[in-house]
C-alpha cells in the first residue's frame, strides 16, 4: 500500500513552461489526503520558491527543498543541514577559479545570493528557482552559513567542472544534474538521505513509497521508493534505474500515474 508520493519538480512534475495543472492537482491532493497518502516534492528549488509555485496548497505538501537540504511542512522546518560559512566560502573560491563567467548561487537561510557582475545576465534564470534573491559585490560579504551552493553555467560546462571538483567531494555532496547546473550540499546530504529522514518522520517504508524523477540528481530519490518512475523525457540512465516509465512532464505524467494507480 502506498503511503507516500514524492516527485522532483523541473522536468518531472512541472511542464516545459515551469507550470502544472493546479486544478487537477488540487483534486488529486484532496483524494490522496482522504486515503491517508502524503505528497511531497524533492527539488533543487528554494523552499520559498516552491511555496510560491503551489500557493495555499504548499501548506498541505512536504517540501524537501534547496537540493533536499531542508524539510518543511505547513510553514515549519522539520530538518535542515547547513554548510559552515568558512567552508562554504572556500568552496565558492574554488568554483570561481574553475570558470569566472559562470553564475554561482550561494544559498543561505535568508536568500539566494549572486554577485552583481552576474545579476544582469542571469538574474532571471536564478529567479526561476529562487523566490528570495539578494545581490552582493563579493561573496565575502556573506556572514551566514550556507544551505547549499549552486552553479548555473550557460556555457554548459558543468560535467567538465564536476570532474575538477573531485577533491571537494571529501567535504561535500556534489552533483551535476545536467550540463548547465551543479548542486552542492553538505557531505552526505542528497535527495536519498533526506527522503529517508522524511520516511522516518512519517513511519513510511521504501515499499510504501512512490517516486518520480528525470535527472541525474534523482538516482538517490528513486532508490528510496519501491514504486520508482522515470519520466519518458528522463535521461536514459535514469530510466534504466527506475521500475516504471511515466508519460512526459508535458503530458502531466506524474498526475496521470497517480490517477491511474491510486485514484480509481
Amino acid at each position: 500500500m502506498i503511503k507516500l508520493i514524492l516527485t522532483d519538480l523541473d522536468g518531472t512534475f512541472l511542464n516545459s513552461s515551469g507550470g502544472f495543472d493546479a486544478d487537477r492537482f488540487q483534486k488529486i491532493l484532496s483524494a490522496l489526503t482522504e486515503k491517508g497518502i502524503s505528497f511531497g516534492v524533492v527539488t533543487g528549488k528554494q523552499t520559498e520558491r516552491v511555496e510560491e509555485l503551489f500557493g495555499d496548497l504548499s501548506k498541505k505538501i512536504w517540501i524537501l527543498g534547496d537540493s533536499a537540504s531542508r524539510i518543511k511542512f505547513n510553514g515549519k522546518f522539520e530538518f535542515q543541514q547547513l554548510i559552515p560559512n568558512a567552508q562554504g566560502k572556500q568552496l565558492i573560491q574554488k568554483l570561481e577559479e574553475i570558470h569566472a563567467d559562470q553564475t554561482i548561487i550561494a544559498c543561505t537561510e535568508s536568500a539566494a545570493i549572486i554577485k552583481e557582475s552576474q545579476a544582469e545576465l542571469d538574474g532571471e534564470v536564478v529567479r526561476g528557482s529562487y523566490a528570495v534573491m539578494k545581490v552582493v559585490k563579493d561573496f565575502s560579504e556573506i556572514t551566514e552559513d550556507f544551505v547549499k551552493v549552486t552553479v548555473f553555467d550557460r556555457q554548459k560546462r558543468c560535467y567538465e567542472s564536476f570532474e575538477r571538483l573531485k577533491a571537494e567531494q571529501e567535504q561535500f555532496y556534489i552533483v551535476a544534474s545536467e550540463a548547465a547546473w551543479i548542486d552542492i550540499t553538505s557531505k552526505g546530504i542528497h535527495k536519498g538521505t533526506t527522503v529517508q529522514k522524511l520516511q522516518e518522520l512519517l513511519c513510511v517504508s521504501v515499499s510504501e513509497t512512490m517516486a518520480f524523477g528525470d535527472g541525474y540528481n534523482d538516482f538517490e530519490l528513486l532508490a528510496q521508493a519501491k514504486f520508482s518512475y522515470a519520466m519518458a523525457n528522463a535521461f536514459p540512465e535514469v530510466q534504466a534505474q527506475a521500475s516504471f516509465i511515466a508519460p512526459t512532464n508535458d503530458e502531466s505524467g506524474v498526475l496521470q500515474v497517480i490517477e491511474q494507480e491510486l485514484i480509481k
